[in-house]
């Protein structure tokens, strides 16, 4: 009498060993001749437990003698168990190919949902910049400080509209932005906010990702102090060293917002956070201190 052993446990040890380890480890790696001998053994291995199984199931549960000899066994179940592992693996080439191409389209037609809404973008600025001209032709001449104001303002909107559409920008381009940044706010507070700008030496040939600053800096304008009777600051340090893009800000801060998530939330800050973990994954440090009188904030980027 002979038994037929279940060949289902088998068949998917030896999938999922191949799928899961030998593929990922060995065959996306490129080590081809390593994957195929990991394939064979992983095979070999499976049939030959499986007809010592077999085997020993019919001699003692079964209590008959075998009429089929372990050779022939081993043979057998090499041969159905590489059938199934590749028609279930084929199966599964097939199902992950179909989603694949799927999210493919669907990934093809974001891009172009995005490209034709950047490019409807791009037919205002035009317009926008001519208004803004015609609104600084008609502010009299006397009348400098909201000129300049409007001035500062354009040279903002110009770099976030054209500048900012490439992935990274040169390092020292960002920097005028956001000198621009400040001198723009310094305008916007009253004589009572005391803002210090420290700019270190910026190595030059650095490039980073747009707008990657100004978010820490627009929070310590938002969320700074408005005593009537003391000191309001805003300090801001920034230098590279050793291609390393360093900047610190802080600023002073009123009692309730010590247990508050100013800096910390928002989704500017969340936004910020991500953009890092993306563009800068192990390449950057984001340090925030809520404790005392000042908020401080500290980046750091690696910018090679």
């Amino acid at each position: 009498m002979t038994i037929e052993f279940c060949y289902l446990l088998f068949i998917t040890a030896d999938f999922y060993a191949i799928n899961n380890l030998i593929v990922p480890q060995l065959l996306l790696k490129k080590k081809y001749a390593l994957s195929v001998l990991a394939t064979i053994m992983t095979i070999a291995l499976s049939a030959w437990l499986r007809a010592l199984v077999a085997l020993q199931m019919n001699l003692h549960f079964f209590h008959a003698a075998p009429t089929i000899g372990f050779g022939k066994l081993y043979l057998n179940s090499i041969v159905n168990i590489s059938a199934w592992v590749l028609l279930i693996t084929i199966g599964k080439m097939v199902v992950d190919r179909i989603g694949t191409q799927q999210q493919l389209e669907l990934l093809e037609k974001e891009r172009v949902k995005n490209e034709l809404d950047y490019l409807k973008a791009q037919i205002n600025p035009h317009a926008l910049f001519n208004s803004l001209n015609t609104i600084y032709g008609h502010i009299d001449k006397s009348n400098q400080v909201a000129r300049n104001v409007l001035l500062q303002f354009a040279e903002l909107l110009r770099y976030q509209l054209y500048d900012c559409g490439a992935e990274k920008v040169g390092l020292v381009k960002e920097i005028a932005y956001i000198e621009n940044y400040v001198a723009f706010q310094r305008l916007r507070k009253d004589g009572n906010l005391i803002v210090t700008l420290e700019m270190g030496r910026i190595e030059t040939g650095l490039t980073i990702a747009p707008l990657m600053l100004v978010v820490i800096i627009e929070n310590a304008f938002k969320f700074v102090s408005n005593f009537p009777e003391k000191e309001n600051s805003i300090a801001l340090k920034i230098y590279t060293k050793d291609k390393a893009l360093h900047c610190s800000v802080t600023n002073t801060k009123e009692e309730q917002q010590n247990n508050s998530n100013t800096g910390s939330g928002g989704i500017g800050i969340t936004n910020l956070k991500r953009r890092l973990e993306l563009l800068y994954p192990n390449q950057h440090e984001l340090i925030t201190n809520n404790e005392g009188e000042l908020y401080e904030t500290n980046l750091i980027i690696q910018l090679t």
